[in-house]
Parts: C-alpha cells; sequence; structure tokens
C-alpha cells in the first residue's frame, strides 16, 4: 500500500512539473519575409516541440515590416529578407544591440509554373516570348531588388520596362502568387518557394547566377518589444541551432 501510494505521490509530481512548464510557456510574434513563410513554419513546429513556446508568424514584406514596425507594430523578432532593414532599425533604437545575426542567405530564381518555359540559361528572357513577367516590388522586397539588378545586368531591364511587360507584386510572395495562378507566366522567385525539400519541383527555373545580383543576405533581429521576453530569446537561439540550420538549408538557402 505504501509503494502505491508513494508511486501515486511520484505521477502527480511530475503531472505538477509538466502543467508548471506549460505555465511558463509564452507565444513569440514573428514577422517574417515572404520567402521564408515555408520553412519557418517547420521551424517554428521543432520550436514549440522543444521548448513549448509557440511562434506565431506574420508573412509579409521586409519594407512594410519595416514601416510597421517604426509606427508601433507589436513584432518581437524581425526575419528580413535583407541585411540592411535590421541594420536601421537598430540604428533607429527599435532593435536589440547583440541581437542580429544572418540566417539565412537567399537564392534568386525566374520560374514558370508550365514544364519548358524557363530554359536552363534563362534565355526566354532574351527571345521575349512571354506576355508578363512577375517581380517583387523593388523598393519593399529584397527579391524584387535582385530582380531588377538581374535584368539590369543583363542589359534587359529597360526594354522590358518600357513594354510594360514587367509586373509587380507587393511582396515575393505575392510575384510567386502571379506566376502559380497563370497571371504572368514567369517571374523571379525566391529558390525556396519552388523547391521545396517534400515534393518535387514544379514547373521550369533557372537558378540565376549569384554575380549577377547582391548576394541576398537574410539578418534576424531582436526587436525592443522581444529584448525582456523568454520566448524570444529562445526563439533567437533555436534559429542558430543545427535543428533550425537543417530546415534551412533543405530549402536551398545558403548559411
Amino acid at each position: 500500500m505504501k509503494i502505491w501510494t508513494h508511486a501515486r505521490h511520484a505521477a502527480l509530481g511530475v503531472c505538477l512539473a509538466l502543467v508548471a512548464g506549460l505555465g511558463r510557456a509564452d507565444e513569440v510574434q514573428v514577422a517574417v519575409a515572404a520567402n521564408f513563410a515555408a520553412p519557418f513554419q517547420k521551424i517554428a513546429a521543432g520550436f514549440e516541440a522543444t521548448t513549448g513556446h509557440k511562434a506565431v508568424a506574420i508573412v509579409g514584406a521586409t519594407g512594410k515590416f519595416y514601416t510597421q514596425i517604426k509606427a508601433g507594430a507589436p513584432f518581437e523578432i524581425l526575419l528580413a529578407a535583407d541585411a540592411e532593414t535590421p541594420r536601421k532599425l537598430l540604428d533607429e533604437g527599435l532593435a536589440v544591440r547583440g541581437q542580429t545575426f544572418t540566417y539565412a542567405t537567399g537564392k534568386l530564381v525566374l520560374w514558370s509554373a508550365q514544364p519548358g518555359v524557363v530554359d536552363i540559361r534563362g534565355e526566354v528572357l532574351r527571345k521575349g516570348r512571354f506576355q508578363h513577367l512577375a517581380i517583387a516590388n523593388p523598393k519593399l522586397a529584397p527579391y524584387g531588388a535582385a530582380a531588377v539588378e538581374t535584368l539590369k545586368a543583363l542589359g534587359l531591364f529597360d526594354s522590358l520596362s518600357r513594354s510594360t511587360r514587367i509586373v509587380q507584386g507587393e511582396s515575393i510572395g505575392q510575384a510567386h502568387q502571379f506566376v502559380s495562378t497563370g497571371n504572368a507566366e514567369l517571374g523571379f522567385v525566391a529558390l525556396s518557394q519552388v523547391a521545396p525539400p517534400d515534393r518535387p519541383a514544379v514547373g521550369s527555373m533557372w537558378v540565376v547566377p549569384a554575380r549577377l545580383y547582391t548576394p541576398i543576405r537574410q539578418d534576424a533581429a531582436l526587436l525592443g518589444r522581444g529584448a525582456d521576453k523568454a520566448a524570444a530569446q529562445a526563439l533567437m537561439s533555436y534559429l542558430r541551432g543545427a535543428a533550425a540550420k537543417s530546415v534551412i538549408q533543405s530549402y536551398g538557402y545558403g548559411l
């Protein structure tokens, strides 16, 4: 009888410890660049399973996030599509010094949802056999800026601009949507959007040579609202860890 009672008390102690752990769990609000939406979903699941904390993602364009953060949006971490935006937030006192780092290096691709449209050298751009080319807004989205750089390096930007064949999405997510729905025959998007590790790539693509655009260094920043929050600090640490890095690499990013 005493043994049974002791076992019951031990089990009760374990339950109480679990409840206490759950009580300490919290949410962290994360502004996530659109190109990183899919990998972050997997990272957030692993983060919650490991720490008990929940990462709530708001997906959009980095430039728009900058404006929202300056206006007081309740984000605690920014996963930007560039390095410049976190740097500006640091300079303006809206991010925590010593709490920024590069979590991924992005890769730009020219993509069509249809097989055979985009060749492996991107010559389709010179041949001009398309009506619409989608890019993200270069003023808001670093991948859009990289697309413009690429077209200029190829000597094609001016002619395509004059022909009104370039269509802009607010973010790289919207540019991808234009192509996937057929509203544009092809477009510049992130490799992570069209070559996920868990399913075959769809359509046709050209991985743009890195020499044609400025490296897309994507930085994370702990924002002022997350400075004293355990869940935010835990996520920043988790992003530096092996589990998160494995997911990031699996989507084609460099580290």
